[in-house]
């Protein structure tokens, strides 16, 4: 059912990211009076449609796009008819290339305005001042002298007042050093953090956390947890005295356990228990070998959840769209200069598993991930690769700079390019998906 309901998912969000993308190219090249001779949903032989005055409304193969296809609009075809796309003044064709990418951006701001109206959800923390909770061992924040109760106050100089603020200026900075100034009991003191990169998203991490509760479940059967009596919901206080402050400091103390029994204090309702359990060594495909005592872990954080008037709708709206938009051509600069790594894009495997999760888990998750996608899709097409509509578009401007035409052959081979460029790309991100899927064993 998993794997159905992520196809399922997958088609229906991938469905109306297209149809809203050939929209925006189809309304504008219909203002301008372009000959729309197809609008397609897919890809190769046609399955089923219907034909309209002069444009075929059809359903393809390969589900894995769209396009709109206009008279006169590939290099060597005739312009002799003023309505084909060629005839049309650049200022007009670059309108065109542009709708399909603004639609997508309205989109994204749309959903998410209907979703903050009826359902706005937010982690509370990531309001309340960025004061260090827990430190792991190892990290950049650990190696650079980050400590438990450290306030983060401003990082490469720019402030930081809250957790979002400094979870979005670390997730785009995998694989860098950032400068840190912190408060520590009245001094500011700065320091460069190594960033490193957390591997099941491939964003940034520097190894700090706030302070949470650590709710544990589920439990696996017949481990070291069940046998304990550990329940699913129970409270993890601490371990072997040692207080437990966040998710990722539990694996480092149950490591430093080895093998031997330790006191795991638990909170269950109003009781507190005081468990005996001895970690086992086990060889994971995904993860590898580590010590565990088979039992799941998240934070327990207050989760914010009201229904925003639409003043306010829109306004989130706008900020998680724009900050979303930064992290993508932060993301994208970074994987150009080399400093971050491609396994952390996503392709149609990894589209679909997470288009699944979202579904499964209810509708204002699906209408955030629809939001996501249709932002990212937007910016993807802007990027100056031929065949991409900023292909077209940096091409146009090329020429109005010029006040000329490219020739024939040069635009072709520019189009031979991204053809090739486009397949090589969809071939990798196939294959990164596999093997994120896979795990690396």
């Amino acid at each position: 059912m998993g794997f159905l309901s992520s196809i399922i998912a997958f088609v229906f969000v991938l469905g109306v990211m297209v149809l809203v993308h050939e929209l925006g190219h189809f309304l504008a090249a219909r203002y301008f009076d372009v000959k729309v001779d197809a609008f397609a949903f897919g890809f190769g032989p046609r399955l089923f449609g219907f034909r309209g005055k002069e444009t075929d409304y059809k359903v393809c193969l390969l589900p894995l796009g769209g396009f709109v296809k206009m008279a006169g609009e590939n290099p060597g075809e005739s312009s002799d008819n003023p309505r084909d796309f060629m005839a049309k003044p650049r200022w007009q064709r670059i309108v065109i290339a542009l709708g399909g990418p603004v639609f997508n951006f309205a989109l994204a701001g749309v959903l998410l305005v209907g979703l903050f109206m009826v359902h706005y959800e937010k982690l509370a923390y990531l309001e309340d001042p960025a004061r260090v909770g827990f430190v792991a061992e190892d990290s950049g924040a650990a190696r650079a002298g980050i400590q438990r109760g450290d306030l983060l106050l401003s990082i490469d100089g720019r402030l930081t007042p809250d957790w979002e603020s400094v979870n979005f200026a670390v997730v785009a900075a995998a694989n860098s050093t950032i400068q840190v100034a912190v408060d520590r009991k009245g001094r500011t003191i700065e320091m460069p953090v190594d960033v490193g990169v957390e591997e099941s998203r491939g964003v940034g991490d520097a190894g700090w956390m706030p302070d949470s509760g650590v709710l544990l479940g589920p439990v696996e059967k017949g481990r070291p947890a069940e046998e304990a009596g550990i329940q699913p919901g129970d409270r993890l206080v601490s371990v072997s005295g040692e207080r437990v402050y966040a998710v990722r400091q539990v694996p480092e103390l149950v490591k430093k356990l080895a093998g031997s029994e330790g006191s795991f204090e638990i909170e269950r309702g109003t009781e507190r228990l005081m468990l005996r359990v001895a970690p086992v060594f086990d060889e994971s495909e995904v993860s590898g070998g580590a010590w565990r005592i088979g039992v799941g872990l998240r934070p327990e954080f207050e989760m914010v959840q009201a229904a925003l008037p639409f003043s306010d709708a829109v306004r989130e709206s706008v900020r998680y769209n724009l900050n979303n938009a930064t992290l993508i051509f932060t993301f994208l600069r970074r994987l150009v200069v080399g400093q971050m790594s491609a396994r952390s894009i996503e392709g149609p495997i990894g589209i679909a598993r997470i288009s699944g999760e979202a579904a499964r888990s209810g509708l204002p998750q699906l209408v955030m991930i629809m939001a996501i996608i249709s932002l990212n899709l937007g910016i993807f097409n802007l990027l100056p690769i031929p065949i991409l509509d900023g292909g077209m578009i940096t091409m146009l401007l090329i020429e109005s700079m010029l006040r000329c035409d490219l020739s024939l052959a040069v635009k072709e081979r520019v189009l031979q390019f991204g053809f090739l460029f486009l397949i090589l790309l969809f071939a990798y991100v196939m294959y990164n998906d596999i093997v994120k899927s896979i795990g690396p064993g």
